[in-house]
C-alpha cells in the first residue's frame, strides 16, 4: 500500500509553505496583553497571498476556478498554517465552500465560489451550538416560510424560504465574513445549513473573544429570512461539513503540535545546565521523545480521517469513527506537547516576547474546539457499540 502523497497535494504543500515563510507568530499584540481581541480584522496580507497562490481556490472544482484537490491536500496546506498560527478563517471558508459545491444550489455555487477563490468573500461557520457542549444544528430553528398560494409542504426552493431563529456562539471572525453557514433543525428534525449575510435583518453580532485571542461572535437569530436557494435541504449536509471541520481542526492541531516541538528541541539544544544541553538529560530526551511519538499517532489518525472522508472508503466503522479517534488524539496530543514545551523552557516559555504562549493559547482554543477528547470518546464508544466487530 502507498501512502506517499500526490505530487498534486506535495506541490499544494510547498505552495503552502512558500507563503505562510513570511508570517511571523508574534505579528500582533499578545493575547495575554490586550484585554479584547489582538486584532479587528484577519490577516489581509495573508488572505490575498493565498488567493493569488491558488490555495483557497484548492478544493474547489475546474468549474469553479480552482483545482479538484481534496481534503488531504486542503490539511497539508492547514498543517502549515498553523505552525505560524496564521491569522485566516482558511478551514472555515474552504470547508463551507466545499459543502455548498457538494450540497448546494448550483446557481448560488456558480455566483459565490469563484469569488471566494479569489479571495474576494470570507466565509465561515457557526459550528458550536448555543454552549459549545449540544450538537450545533439543535441552537437554531428553521421552519419554511409558505409564499401566498403555496402549501407548507412545496419545495422549499418554489415556496418563501425559510425563518431562523436561535443562537450560535463562537462563530470565527463573523464581524468581517461576508457569509455564514448556520446549521439548523426544521420540525421534522432534519439538520440543514442556511447561508446567511451577517448584516440581513434580524441578526446581532455579539463580541466574543477566543482563547488565542481571535475575534469571535454570539450570532443571534430573529425571525431571519432566507431564500430558499441558500438553504442546503440535503440530510448529509451539515454532517459532512461538521466531518470538514474537526479533520481539519486534527489538522491544524498536528502542525502547531509540530512547531512547537521544533522550537522545544531548538531551545533545549542550546540551554545549558551543569557545562552540558540540557536535551542530553536522559528526562528531558524521553519527555520529547513521548511528545514525538504523540505527533506521529496525531499524523496517521488524521490522515486515515481525511482519507476516509475524500475517498468514501468502507472500514469496520463508518468515517465518523476514523474522525473522533484523530480528534481524541488531536486534542490530548496537542495540549501533552504544549505543556511538556512549557515545562521544558521552565520560565522562559511563560515570557510573553518570546512565542511559546501564544502557541500554548492556540492549542487550548484548537483542543477545545468542536469538542474536547472526552467529547469524541463517547462518540467512539456509541459507534463501537452499534457496529459490532468481527
Amino acid at each position: 500500500m502507498d501512502f506517499t502523497f500526490t505530487e498534486e497535494q506535495q506541490a499544494a504543500t510547498e505552495a503552502a509553505k512558500a507563503v505562510f515563510s513570511g508570517v511571523a507568530p508574534d505579528g500582533v499584540p499578545s493575547p495575554a496583553l490586550v484585554p479584547g481581541a489582538v486584532a479587528e480584522d484577519i490577516d489581509r496580507p495573508l488572505w490575498a497571498g493565498l488567493a493569488s497562490s491558488d490555495l483557497l481556490s484548492l478544493t474547489l472544482s475546474p468549474e469553479h476556478g480552482g483545482a479538484g484537490l481534496d481534503l488531504v491536500a486542503l490539511c497539508l496546506v492547514l498543517r502549515e498554517s498553523a505552525k505560524v498560527l496564521a491569522r485566516v478563517p482558511l478551514l472555515e471558508t474552504c470547508a463551507v465552500a466545499m459543502a455548498l459545491q457538494r450540497y448546494g444550489n448550483p446557481r448560488l455555487a456558480a455566483e459565490l465560489l469563484p469569488r471566494v477563490g479569489r479571495g474576494e468573500l470570507v466565509l465561515t461557520v457557526g459550528a458550536n451550538g448555543r454552549t459549545g457542549h449540544d450538537p450545533a444544528e439543535l441552537a437554531v430553528t428553521a421552519r419554511r416560510k409558505a409564499a401566498a398560494g403555496i402549501s407548507a409542504g412545496a419545495r422549499a426552493d418554489s415556496d418563501g424560504g425559510w425563518v431562523l431563529d436561535g443562537t450560535q456562539s463562537a462563530v470565527p471572525w463573523a464581524q468581517t465574513a461576508d457569509w455564514i453557514a448556520i446549521p439548523a433543525h426544521t420540525d421534522e428534525g432534519r439538520a440543514v445549513v442556511a447561508l446567511i449575510e451577517p448584516a440581513q435583518d434580524g441578526i446581532t453580532l455579539a463580541e466574543q473573544v477566543s482563547t488565542s485571542g481571535e475575534r469571535f461572535a454570539e450570532v443571534r437569530l430573529e425571525s431571519v429570512r432566507v431564500d430558499g436557494h441558500a438553504l442546503i435541504d440535503d440530510a448529509w449536509a451539515w454532517e459532512w461539513l461538521r466531518a470538514l471541520l474537526t479533520t481539519g481542526t486534527c489538522a491544524l492541531a498536528l502542525g502547531l503540535g509540530e512547531a512547537v516541538l521544533a522550537m522545544t528541541s531548538q531551545y533545549t539544544g542550546k540551554r545549558e545546565q551543569f557545562g552540558f544541553p540540557v536535551a542530553t538529560f536522559q528526562s528531558v530526551a524521553v519527555q520529547t521523545a513521548d511528545r514525538y511519538i504523540d505527533l506521529r499517532a496525531m499524523e496517521v489518525t488524521l490522515w486515515q480521517a481525511a482519507w476516509r472522508i475524500s475517498t468514501g472508503a468502507a472500514g469496520a466503522l463508518p468515517a465518523e469513527g476514523d474522525i473522533a479517534v484523530a480528534k481524541i488524539w488531536a486534542s490530548d496530543g496537542v495540549r501533552r506537547v504544549v505543556q511538556t514545551a512549557q515545562h521544558l523552557h521552565g520560565g522562559f516559555g511563560a515570557d510573553t516576547d518570546y512565542p511559546l504562549h501564544r502557541f500554548h493559547a492556540w492549542a487550548k482554543q484548537i483542543e477545545l474546539s468542536l469538542g474536547p477528547a472526552a467529547a469524541h470518546e463517547e462518540a467512539l464508544g456509541d459507534l463501537l457499540a452499534a457496529h459490532l466487530l468481527g
